[in-house]
């Protein structure tokens, strides 16, 4: 299957999660209820940390994600680059 390219609204949520450094809860599919702040993301995984504790969740295991603030990823996505166009360390060394 070709993957689709061009907006993605999920990159451009977790995005600005991350870069507004938002506390989340993160809903599993089992229910279980996960606190803490997105520091990273790919296509398969999220990073959450909370306190000095990091914890990888698999994406195909989360239900849902509430940030604690506002979030318009349709205000956003056209004007910033999503994590993708992004390497790893540049916002959180």
């Amino acid at each position: 299957m070709e993957k689709e390219t061009g907006y993605n609204v999920q990159d451009a949520f977790l995005s600005q999660i991350r870069r507004s450094r938002a506390s989340v809860t993160v809903f599993l599919v089992n229910g279980v209820k996960l606190q803490g702040n997105i520091t990273w993301f790919d296509d398969t995984t999220v990073l959450l940390k909370r306190d000095d504790q990091t914890q990888l969740i698999y994406k195909h295991a989360i239900s849902t994600v509430m940030p604690s603030i506002p979030v318009n990823v349709f205000e956003t996505a056209a004007t910033e680059p999503t994590d993708r166009d992004i390497t790893l360390g540049d916002d959180f060394n």
